[in-house]
């Protein structure tokens, strides 16, 4: 279990049980995060925090302008975070167009530099967002195209994506979180948390992340305005 695999940590509550998941298995963790022109920047600081807290291997944070499209209330200051729950069956304006397909192909590009077969990710499917790219079909098709695209998995070297929250509710994952000793009092999760990192308590983010610890019958750490 020496050989390093990748997480990728937004400083999140998902991200941080994932992080805790492989870290509980002693293998050596090569943590990829993104400066990605996000409103709520202040995560970057929790992903700091966790990756000291879990003596990863390497912390890497990546600058991406995504401001330069915009197209998202996480990066267009015109367009404002919805204080309430999206339409049914619609896709939410805190979706960051193309985001995952970009995060993960930075990791791919790290991956094989750095001889890692492994990836791993927070996205979920139960709980989502309403986010195309945290589907498990999305994940299923970026590993197959990525079997194609490196030149290590064309010369046989194997790589697979691990989702390993994919199928799990919020209150499902605090649960395996606390078992495993994460600090959710150390995640960011708000789409505008202040410069302290305390959350608005009203976006879609916010309201998953509550109603998950209610559902698990564990108290919320979090800090809010």
């Amino acid at each position: 279990m020496d050989k390093p695999v990748i997480v990728l940590l937004s400083g999140g509550l998902d991200s941080a049980t994932v992080l805790a998941l492989v870290s509980s298995r002693r293998q050596p963790v090569i943590a990829l995060s993104f400066a990605y022109g996000q409103r709520h920047q202040v995560e970057l600081e929790a992903a700091r925090r966790l990756a000291a807290a879990y003596e990863v291997k390497e912390h890497r944070v990546v600058q991406i302008d995504l401001r330069a499209f915009g197209g998202s209330a996480l990066t267009d200051d015109s367009i404002a975070v919805p204080a309430s729950g999206q339409e049914p069956d619609s896709i939410p304006v805190t979706y960051v167009p193309a985001r995952n397909t970009i995060f993960l192909s930075y990791a791919l590009a790290l991956a094989e530099v750095s001889a890692v077969t492994e990836i791993y990710l927070g996205v979920n499917a139960v709980d989502y967002s309403g986010y195309p790219d945290c589907r498990p079909e999305y994940i299923q098709a970026f590993q197959a195209m990525a079997r194609l695209a490196l030149r290590s998995t064309v010369s046989g070297q194997p790589l697979h994506i691990h989702t390993p929250l994919i199928a799990l509710s919020k209150a499902e994952i605090i649960k395996r979180g606390i078992e495993l000793g994460v600090d959710y009092s150390q995640t960011v999760s708000c789409y505008q948390a202040d410069q302290d990192g305390r959350a608005c308590g009203q976006c879609d983010s916010c309201r998953f992340r509550r109603q998950g610890f209610l559902q698990a019958g564990v108290a919320d750490p979090t800090r809010y305005q």
